[in-house]
């Protein structure tokens, strides 16, 4: 790695910090937010996936806040698990103290690959997430049951590299935002969201897996039934191969846009759950 590299993945870490004006707490706040008894609260640490940003957190952010937890919502680079689970590691070891993750969608196999073998992080939840096994692919599982639309929602954008070869990002089509990640959230919303969406990086998605914190994590998680690009079926799949506490709830894919009172009380279980 050169020198320049290690500077690169701080920097996209540290900028997690700033997100969307929403996101409260600096890297240290953990001490300064005291649970029942004088023992800290964790800081939850929140990883959005593909075709969002950090501000599909922000009523999860909100109702956390107002409940005493210290929040970071990292700004997930989506290039590829390895190198951003790189970036959450930078940020992960920036945080003091007790940590939970939460991840949506792909940013379930980015805080899966994070956090293995890190003991401060006490709990994970997976948000309509991946759940990987080591060598298996988000393309992989999505396919594993019928029922996801994603393939032909999307718009794909060929660029130039540095070194002269050709990589693709994946975006989703704006006319068919609402209806394929966001159909229960206003449609005003959706299309903000629409307009706001990160693309990933094609290969991102077939990149496997290489780290599994959920095999020796406690695990939550939040199945959505009428999710369009992650099956209800490969999602209970997954939490089920976990053994995560699962709630399953009739929502889209942004379902921490559509139901974050919902979302921010499953981690806030995680939270007391693991509280030592």
């Amino acid at each position: 790695m050169t020198g320049a590299a290690p500077a690169l993945v701080a920097g996209l870490a540290l900028c997690a910090l700033t997100l969307t004006g929403t996101a409260s707490g600096a890297p240290g706040a953990t001490a300064e937010a005291e649970a029942s008894g004088g023992r800290a609260k964790p800081t939850i640490v929140l990883e959005h996936g593909a075709f969002a940003d950090g501000s599909s957190w922000n009523g999860v952010i909100e109702r956390l806040r107002a409940d005493g937890y210290p929040v970071v919502a990292a700004a997930n680079p989506l290039r590829g698990p390895a190198s951003d689970a790189a970036a959450l590691r930078t940020l992960l070891d920036h945080i003091k103290g007790p940590k939970i993750l939460a991840g949506h969608s792909y940013g379930g196999t980015v805080i899966s690959e994070a956090a293995t073998d890190d003991p401060e992080v006490k709990a994970l939840v997976y948000v309509a997430a991946f759940l990987p096994a080591p060598g298996e692919t988000a393309l992989e599982l999505t396919g594993k049951y019928p029922g996801s639309t994603l393939p032909d929602a999307l718009d794909p954008v060929t660029y130039r590299q540095g070194d002269g070869s050709t990589a693709t990002d994946l975006y989703i089509k704006q006319d068919l935002f609402r209806r394929q990640f966001a159909a229960d959230v206003p449609a005003g919303q959706a299309a903000l969201m629409a307009a706001k969406q990160r693309p990933i990086a094609q290969a991102a998605l077939t990149e496997p897996a290489t780290g599994a914190a959920w095999q020796t994590t406690p695990s939550w998680s939040v199945v959505t039934t009428q999710d369009l690009n992650i099956p209800a079926a490969v999602q209970r799949f997954m939490s089920e191969r976990a053994h995560a506490h699962t709630t399953e709830v009739a929502a889209s894919h942004s379902v921490a846009v559509s139901h974050p009172r919902l979302v921010a009380d499953v981690i806030e279980q995680a939270a007391r759950a693991t509280a030592r």
